[in-house]
């Protein structure tokens, strides 16, 4: 199964529901065009649900670095909610997860975006 993306709206925040596998090809070009596309229409405080990511290659862990990059560079804000152990396992292992502020709690998470 290919990653699934379903967009939301929670106040001003932009809430990403990501299922599926973030990899290499189809994977993470899907969510890099999500995000250009919000960030071209000017929504950059973006909350990544990922309870339902099910795997994550390098080239998506790449991809979420690229992301949060690019969405820090115009002044919004990209922030991880609902890590699978996994997933949170990788981007500890890889030293990725320090650079990401992640959240268990959607409300909670919402309410820290400015």
């Amino acid at each position: 199964m290919s990653v699934k993306l379903t967009t939301r709206q929670v106040n001003e925040v932009t809430v990403i529901d990501v299922s599926g596998r973030i990899t290499l090809g189809e994977g993470s070009s899907l969510l890099r065009d999500e995000l250009r596309s919000l960030i071209g229409s000017n929504r950059r405080m973006i909350l990544l649900n990922m309870a339902d990511v099910s795997y994550v290659d390098s080239s998506g862990i790449g991809q979420l670095v690229a992301a949060l990059t690019t969405v820090n560079s115009l002044g919004g804000q990209l922030k991880l909610l609902n890590l699978t152990k996994r997933l949170k396992e990788l981007l500890q292992m890889t030293k990725v997860i320090s650079i990401f502020e992640v959240f268990d709690d959607e409300k909670k998470a919402v309410a820290t975006f400015s």
